[in-house]
């Protein structure tokens, strides 16, 4: 009898451990929408006059979707959910400068984006979204010399990520 009643109460956290509802708290489940199975994204649209950083979000947020949800990507024709976005700024952000000549050393690239997740089978929008922002450095100071599109793409991985976790959170 001891011995059922200690198993009993060691096994009892295992059993009332995990939800049935992902947000709820720790769950076998998964957070995205399980009426989605497969997800378009087109070329994010660019307000700016920043050029290239468009493909560079978009194709972070497909590796991200294709990386952490259970969606497949595919063409808007067939999916049943096609995820729009917009760069809507760039901004570049002096991080620390050169004592005494005043040269940048660190500079940061702003990127703010909107976005919408719209289901394609009812036309209705599931997720909208303003003003999403990421901020990601580079080094234009010699020796390093990086260029701009090193803060571009460290930006658009930073944004990936908030994006998919969104759409996670959502639900």
């Amino acid at each position: 009898m001891t011995r059922l009643a200690i198993t009993l109460v060691t096994l009892a956290p295992l059993l009332t451990g995990c939800n049935a509802d992902p947000r709820t708290g720790y769950s076998f489940q998964s957070p995205y929408n399980s009426s989605i199975t497969t997800v378009a994204v087109p070329v994010f649209a660019n307000s700016t006059m920043h050029t290239g950083i468009e493909t560079d979000i978009t194709d972070a947020v497909i590796k991200e979707l294709q990386r952490e949800t259970p969606w497949r990507v595919t063409q808007s024709e067939t999916a049943d959910a096609v995820l729009r976005g917009r760069v809507t700024s760039v901004r570049l952000v002096r991080l620390s400068q050169q004592s005494g000549v005043g040269l940048v050393q660190e500079q940061g690239v702003q990127v703010n984006v909107s976005f919408e997740l719209v289901d394609n089978r009812r036309g209705e929008t599931l997720i909208a979204r303003q003003g999403f922002g990421a901020l990601a450095s580079f080094v234009p100071a010699q020796p390093t010399g990086e260029r701009i599109s090193v803060g571009y793409r460290g930006a658009a991985e930073i944004l990936a990520d908030d994006i998919v976790t969104e759409l996670a959170n959502s639900w």
